[in-house]
Order: C-alpha cells, then structure tokens, then sequence
C-alpha cells in the first residue's frame, strides 16, 4: 500500500480523535471526506485506502492505557464515558470514601454497569473505607450485590474486606486502595502476596520513585493524575476524625486542613493546591504506569469531562486545554511538586474568589464535551446483497455477534443499488457508540433497495449489539465462611514507646519498649531484651535497601521483633528475619482484618485508635491486641513540611507546631527530613476508664521528658487520674 500523504494522515488523525481510542483496520482505514456538491448538499467524496501502520501502533499505546474518571452520580458517569474515560470508578452503599456524593443505589448500579459496558468503559467500585466489627454482616451484603453486579474491579482499603472479597466473589479483580499508603517496592510486593491485581500508589511520590517501583511488580500501577491533594501522605489522615468525630478513612472527612491553620506568619499551612500531571502522561507510561486516575467523585459533570477531556488530548500527542481545566476547578491553579521532587511552598494554596467565579465562563462551554455520544466500539461488517433473497448484515464487536435479515431487492428499473450507496448508509453510526472498523460487501449487480430499508437493517443490528454488550456479567458470590472465635483477654500489660532511648531512663519495669530503628543499639536490648525497632511508618523507594540493611545489623546484635505501620514495613521486617509487630497505622478496625494480619505472620496488634471501646471488646480471633493508653496522636505524616521556611528546611528553631484560628497549638516532629508528622494538641489517656478487650496498653511518648515518661507510666499503671489536659480521644464516641 502506498504510504499516505500529509493531507491524507490529517484526515485520518480526525477520525481516530472523534473515534476516541483509534480502534480502526490495520488492513483498510475508510475516510470520508464530507463536502457539498454544486447543489449545496452534503456528499461524500472518496473513500481512502492508504497505509497508515505507525498510525495504528500509537493508536494501541494509547489503547492500553486507562484514564480512569470518578463518577459520583449519572451525570458525572455519562459526562466521564463521552469525554473519552476508558473505565470509571463510582460509591454504592455505606462503605466508600466519598459518602455525600450522590453514588448509586441497587438499581443506578446495575443501569450504570450496563450504559459503560455496552460502550466498552470499565467500572470500578470503590470499597474503600475501614469497617468495624458490627459491620461486616452488612459489608458482606454489599459486596455481594457489587459482585452480583458484574461490576470489573473493587478498590480496598481494609485488608478485612479484601479476605471477605477473595472468599465470596474468588473472580472480582481487587485493586489496593492508595489509603493503604504503598508507597515503596515492598509494599506492592505484599500486595501481590495478598492476591491484588493493581495498587493505587501514594500521590506523594516522585517520577523516579514510581518507575522504581514499576519496573519491580507485575501488578497493574495505577496513579492519581488530576485533582485535590490531601497534605497527608495517601490521605491515611485523622485530623478530621480526632477534631471532629468525622473519619475520613471512613468516608466522611469534614477538610479541616482546608481551614486556617498558622505557622509563623503563613496561613493556610495545611492547604495544598489541587495536583496535575496532566502534562507528564508521557513520562508516567514510559515509567510503567498503566491507569491514570482522576480525582473528583463529589465534582461536577463539566470538571469530569474537562480533565478526560484533557488527558485525551496528551495521550493522543495534542495540547491539552490546561486554562479550562483550571477554570472549572482549581485552587490557585495545580501543582506537580510531588513528582517532579520540588517539594516547596509554591505547592500551597487556596481557592479564591477569582477560582470560583472562574468556572462561570467555561461551563456552558464544557457541556459539548459530553452531549452526545462518544463513538469508540469498532465493529466489523458483513452486508450480502442478491437476488431473490432478504438482504442480510452481519455485525460484530469480536465479542458479539448480531445477524440479521432484511428487505429482498428487486431488480433496478433505473438506477442500481451502487457499493458506495451501502457503505455510506452502513456507515452512519451517529447516536451510538459504535464505529465501522471494516465492511465486507457482497452485492450483486442490477439490484434496488429503499435506503430506508438498510437504515432498518442497520438500527435493528446495532440496537440488538448494545442489548447484548449491556446484559450483565455477575461473578459468582459465596456466602464468608468466616468464624475466628471468641477471644478471651489477658491482663492487660504496659509497653512503651518513645522518641529517644535516654526518655526510659529511670524505667525499671521489665516492660517492652518501642523505639525508632536508629535508637536500637546492644545496650539497648541487653536491657530490654523484647524491645521492638520502630520502622520509619514512610520508607521511600531510595531508603529500602538502607533501612533493610540496618534492620538485619539489630538482628545480628540480638533484635527480635520490629514494628510495622503498614504493609511495606511487614515486607522489610520479614525479609530482615525478624518477627512482625502491628501498629495502629494498619487500621485494623474489625476481626477479618486481624485474621488477614495473622496470615501474613503478625500475631500481636495494636488496633487503630479510631476504634471504640465497644468495637475493640466484640473483636474475635486468637491475635493479641492492644490499644494505645497515652499519646499525643499522630494525626498526619507529611512529605512537604508546613513549617519550611524559604530557606529550606531544618532551618525552623525550636519545636514546629500549627496553631489554629482557635489559637490551640499543634506540635510537629521532623524526621531526618523525609517527612513530618503533625500531632495532635494534647495526649490520649485512659489510665483511669475501663477500656475492655486490649490484652496490653502502649503509651506513646514523643516530646515528654524521662520524668515524665517514668511519672505518666506509673499514673497509668495504678489506674490514676491524669492530672494536666488530656484527652479520652475517640474510645468512648460513636465514630461516624
């Protein structure tokens, strides 16, 4: 075949942008050019045969890639399937991240599933919050309709639900929420342990760190692309839940960080700009990343379409429209510090009164990205035409088929049916989601038929073809046969843990201790010979080898156990040979969750602080558990410092705090400048309640003095009230 001119591969460029994906014939590429003939009507005047294969091979890039657009509602989901989504991901029921959005019920479930399917969009169900123990009955119904539903992939945050999930729907596809903070090669690796399909990575991470983290899974990579960024790492965040009994791990964030918080003369030291990286899609595929999520489930249809929009237009090599993007929503404008290591001041911001009234003159605008149909199912046609016999077309998308008979033709009096007739009326395709990739004609010569009657034939066809597509495809769900038993619980023991080994000293107690691996040393375990190495709750891809390495060196001086704040810490713990303890940075909330940890070799665990006492007390299973009885809560870990000054960081004297508009004071800690934590105001104690179900009681020291250390152990211990300000936190409140 001839190689195709300049205006030639114009034409077909057009057609593979209105077609969407570019799903057209290696062997034929059929453009029509439409034009007026000298009477002012629309024709069509040729019909191109030329070889377009460099074409067709962007065109399959382009295909395996996935944007994947939030769907709070109806509107959002057709806006995201017309402006060019390859899947969307969407909230039923009680147990997703975004609660207030409109999400669907039963029936919008299954009248969603079937509008994507049938033109060729995936659905994802995002399942992604932390259920107590009185929950799982109903959690188990709800995924049993979701699996039901034939819905393509479920997102996940509680490891209790993934072991419901792999149990009662063995087929559904499990995707590893980003609120599991993986955020490293040893988290994904546990991943891919645990039966994932795909991670959801942190979105703090850099472009370096993703393709280190690519180039050593199989797992599917999914990223955040577009959208709000929370200030905390994975948005693994209990700000909202410890201020205002509002969990956003539980689908309810109330966005303090979006309130005015200080930090020497800054304000709004919590408040990021949205992300995009928009402009880095290339360099993301070139890294291993193979979905490209946006963020917006409680957004508008006209935001959805603008950023699919957009992330069309950069996989397809044109500029996206950044301006309109930023019109429709942003906070003085976007940010992609993150991946491109620019961790700085400039990633802060607001949303003004000029980005809200911004959005006014683009709405109208962005509305024609989603009003009609977005022609991406190719198919391929068959049409015989002879004599004496009823027409027949024959339609197929490689999956299904759909044949039909029609009119029989009578001989032409006048004019003959001619080839280019058929095609043209075959080829109107407009109001579905359907375009012809290759037609077969058959037809014999010196025959008539009405247009009317192929226009029949065609719309009978390709009607039948969507009904098919749309027919749901449930995966088959089996009750949870799940019985853990009854656990019965110890005296309640002591442990502490703290910031610096000189804080135990005046600690006499046979107790274990908790310390951060870089205040482990001989003399240490010689005196506290159960001590546990804390590791770094985030270890980045470039820190792995340095940590692991360390963490074998305390092994070989006599350290046992280490605890473990999330997945990838396990995976570290265990290949350096030692004994995994479970922090509360596992969210463990309910007793399948606390069963899945077992299986992976954590048999002592500390439950998340978001629970209550009553939820903690009905936990079953043979695990030893416990809670946290003093602290100051670790209520974010963040990756760019609030408290940076313009000099760059470590220059900030004395302790970092925020304070907010209410002037209460919240103290930061640093940790070898790789990431901060924000704690909250005052400590948690219950030294003085009955906290029933805990086998022991950790006491969370950080800025405390040795003698406080050694007085607040002995009040707690003897069951004594506390007398500076403190808090009960979250044990002894509904949790919404």
């Amino acid at each position: 075949m001839p190689a195709a001119t300049p205006r030639e591969e114009f034409s077909a460029k057009k057609q593979l942008a209105k077609a969407g994906e570019g799903r057209c014939s290696r062997r034929l590429f059929l453009c029509f050019e439409k034009a007026h003939d000298k009477n002012g009507l629309h024709v069509y005047n040729k019909i191109v045969k030329m070889d377009f294969t460099h074409i067709f091979k962007e065109a399959d890039a382009i295909r395996q890639i996935e944007i994947l657009a939030p769907a709070g509602g109806r509107q959002q989901l057709e806006a995201a399937v017309r402006a060019g989504a390859d899947a969307v991901y969407l909230g039923f029921g009680r147990f997703n991240a975004r609660r207030n959005a409109e999400n669907f019920d039963a029936d919008a479930l299954a009248q969603a599933i079937a509008y994507c399917h049938g033109r060729g969009v995936k659905v994802h169900a995002a399942f992604n919050t932390l259920v107590t123990e009185e929950e799982l009955p109903e959690a188990e119904k709800e995924l049993a309709v979701l699996a039901a539903s034939g819905i393509d992939a479920l997102i996940v945050q509680d490891l209790g639900i993934a072991k419901m999930a792999r149990e009662c729907a063995p087929s559904l596809p499990l995707h590893a929420s980003t609120q599991l903070t993986v955020h490293n090669r040893s988290g994904v690796k546990m991943l891919r342990e645990l039966g994932f399909q795909r991670v959801v990575l942190a979105r703090e991470l850099s472009l370096e760190e993703i393709r280190s983290i690519c180039s050593s899974t199989d797992l599917e990579v999914e990223v955040f692309i577009h959208g709000a960024l929370c200030m905390c790492v994975s948005g693994a965040c209990y700000l909202s839940s410890v201020l205002g009994g509002r969990s956003g791990n539980r689908g309810l964030c109330a966005q303090p960080c979006r309130l005015n918080f200080t930090t020497g003369s800054r304000e709004y030291a919590l408040s990021l700009k949205d992300m995009s990286h928009i402009q880095h899609l290339q360099a993301l595929i070139e890294a291993g990343v193979t979905s490209f999520k946006i963020e917006g489930r409680m957004k508008r249809p006209e935001y959805v379409a603008a950023a699919c929009h957009a992330c069309r237009q950069a996989l397809e090599g044109l500029t996206p429209d950044m301006q309109a993007l930023k019109a429709v929503f942003s906070r003085s404008g976007f940010t992609d510090g993150y991946l491109q290591s620019q961790r700085n001041l400039a990633m802060f911001g607001t949303r003004s009164k000029e980005d809200v009234t911004a959005a006014s003159g683009v709405l109208k605008e962005l509305t024609g990205l989603y009003r009609q149909e977005r022609q991406s199912v190719p198919l391929v046609m068959n049409f015989t035409l002879q004599k004496n016999a009823p027409c027949v077309l024959t339609v197929s998308d490689s999956t299904h088929t759909v044949t039909k008979s029609g009119d029989i033709p009578n001989p032409a009096l006048t004019r003959p049916l001619q080839k280019e007739d058929i095609q043209k009326q075959l080829f109107k395709t407009g109001g579905t989601p359907f375009f012809i990739k290759e037609i077969t004609l058959q037809a014999e010569d010196g025959l008539s038929l009405p247009l009317s009657s192929l226009n029949t034939l065609r719309r009978g066809c390709l009607e039948e073809l969507l009904a098919q597509r749309e027919k749901p495809v449930p995966h088959t769900v089996r009750p949870f046969a799940f019985s853990p038993g009854k656990h019965t619980p110890k005296n309640p023991s002591v442990r502490l843990r703290v910031q610096q080994y000189a804080q135990l000293k005046g600690i006499s107690e046979p107790l274990r201790v908790i310390l951060p691996i870089e205040e482990i040393t001989a003399a240490c375990l010689q005196r506290f010979p159960d001590a546990a190495a804390e590791i770094p709750p985030l270890v980045f891809p470039g820190d792995e080898p340095a940590v692991t390495a360390h963490l074998q060196a305390l092994k070989a001086l006599g350290l046992r156990y280490a605890m473990c704040e999330n997945l990838g810490a396990v995976a570290m713990a265990r290949e350096a040979g030692l004994i995994p303890l479970g922090g509360c940075g596992l969210n463990i909330l309910n007793s399948a969750a606390l069963a899945a940890y077992e299986a992976l070799g954590i048999k002592d665990i500390t439950v998340s602080f978001e629970t209550g006492e009553r939820n903690l007390a009905h936990l079953r299973g043979a695990a030893v558990r416990g809670a946290l009885g003093y602290g100051h809560l670790p209520l974010m870990r963040m990756r760019v410092c609030p408290a940076k000054s313009a000099q760059g960081c470590g220059k900030c004297s004395g302790r970092p705090a925020l304070t907010d508009r209410f002037g209460i004071r919240f103290p930061m800690l640093c940790s070898n400048r790789k990431f901060t934590t924000l704690f909250n105001s005052v400590p948690l104690y219950t030294g003085d309640k009955l906290l029933r179900g805990a086998d022991f009681f950790t006491l969370y020291f950080t800025f405390e003095s040795a003698e406080e250390v050694r007085r607040i152990t002995q009040a707690f211990s003897r069951g004594e009230t506390l007398s500076t300000p403190h808090t009960t936190s979250l044990y002894f409140k509904k949790l919404r």
